[in-house]
């Protein structure tokens, strides 16, 4: 279908002389490895080459990981959430300097179209070339690192070192007195899970459920509360994630001991949730039909969340869909939709930008919230291919991991130390 025009472009020259990363590149469905690649270089006056010391796996990532994402091609280099010390600045960039520490958005923004003048990032209208999602969904999100050539083709970080385009607006510095642990998440999880709770409503006194206990879910939890939230409920069956929602103040279902979830609901708060939050996954189906369905590849997606999300609200309830649904589903409740009235949100993907300094500012220096909370491990970067399939098998309990590179500080005092995923099961 051809490119659309762009202002940036995700091909990039190499540093001269040869020299190579170590970075993990995608070849096929779980088939994730770790390459030689080429170090970056300064390819248009605005980029910013960033040493990463600091990078995780994000479970959007499993999607990319079981070829479920259109567009990608062998040898993509993967990773939307990272961060690092700023190694070379291109000729247009005056407000970021060589040494800083910065975390990066998952999204490259222009910054100066009619979206990006909002800080709404992450639909900026200039750098994403993709004429498929035109196609699909009538209009493009922003380019994003490390996510197919659905959103751009970028190269992302994981890898030692990163290209960031448009890099006097794509990165954040970070203050000396926050540790990497605590300001890595900014990139991604952090803004996603506020900006599914600012702009779903969550008001004080809520009554307020959240479908799938991940670190965005678990992190959507404890921002509901901040908000004023009387009461947040954690729908997931997985124990350690159960275990940790609980910790943090949440009551919570496991789904796999209530099967009727909408039932269980209406129990334990008759009159119905006044928000819902789909954080959850369109990749895992529940019941044999849906299983049946993508399998024939009859849909993308599996409405079975949605639909509890809606038969689950009050009249009038609000529901946001943060979750990262990519195409088509069948078997939408529409009726309950429109009968009750609910505010279906799609949150759309989170525009970093809008939040990443009120949540820096207001929440994480002053104490408010820790994003370290969630972390479960820590590993070094050649042990990335393996990382995936335990995260995909969530061995050893694993959620929020910190990858480190060889330009990474130590950990951080409470932190986990490193570790190996070999070791994780024993």
């Amino acid at each position: 279908m051809g490119a659309i025009p762009t202002v940036v472009h995700p091909e990039f020259k190499a540093r001269p002389g040869g020299e190579t990363m170590k970075a993990l590149a995608w070849f096929g469905p779980q088939d994730v490895r770790l390459i030689d690649a080429p170090i970056p270089d300064i390819t248009e006056p605005d980029d910013v080459i960033l040493k990463v010391t600091g990078t995780t796996i994000c479970g959007s990532d499993l999607h990319l990981y079981h070829g479920e994402i259109v567009a990608l091609q062998k040898g993509d280099i993967l990773g939307h959430e990272f961060m690092g010390v700023v190694d070379k600045v291109g000729p247009n960039v005056t407000n970021i300097k060589v040494g800083q520490r910065v975390v990066a958005s998952f999204q490259i923004a222009c910054g100066e179209c009619e979206y990006c003048k909002q800080k709404l990032s992450s639909f900026c209208d200039r750098t994403n070339p993709s004429s498929l999602q035109n196609v699909m969904y009538g209009h493009r999100d922003a380019g994003f690192f490390g996510y197919s050539h659905f959103t751009g083709g970028f190269a992302g970080g994981q890898a030692e070192y990163v290209r960031v385009p448009k890099g006097n607006v794509n990165l954040l510095p970070i203050p000396d007195e926050v540790p990497d642990e605590k300001a890595l998440y900014l990139s991604d999880v952090l803004s996603t899970a506020y900006h599914c709770v600012m702009d779903t409503g969550v008001k004080p006194g809520d009554v307020v459920g959240v479908w799938g206990l991940g670190p965005i879910g678990l992190c959507a939890a404890k921002f509901a509360k901040l908000k004023g939230a009387s009461r947040v409920i954690g729908i997931d069956r997985v124990p350690e994630r159960l275990k940790k929602a609980q910790e943090n103040g949440c009551e919570v279902i496991d789904f796999s001991q209530h099967k009727d979830v909408v039932k269980r609901i209406q129990e334990v708060a008759p009159g119905g949730l006044d928000v819902a939050l789909d954080c959850g996954s369109f990749h895992q189906p529940k019941t044999l039909l849906h299983k049946v369905e993508k399998a024939l590849m009859l849909e993308t997606d599996v409405s079975e969340i949605p639909n509890e999300t809606i038969m689950s609200v009050k009249k009038g309830g609000r529901v946001g869909v943060i979750a990262a649904y990519a195409g088509y589903t069948n078997h939408f409740n529409i009726g309950a939709l429109m009968e009750k009235g609910v505010r279906y949100i799609g949150n759309g993907q989170a525009p970093v930008h809008k939040y990443w300094e009120e949540i820096l500012y207001d929440l994480i220096i002053p104490g408010k919230f820790d994003p370290t909370f969630m972390l479960t491990h820590r590993v070094d970067i050649e042990d990335f291919p393996k990382l995936y399939q335990a995260f995909d098998k969530r061995v050893g309990g694993v959620e929020k991991v910190f990858v480190q590179t060889k330009f990474s500080n130590p950990p951080s005092p409470g932190c986990p130390t490193l570790s190996r995923v070999d070791d994780w099961a024993q």
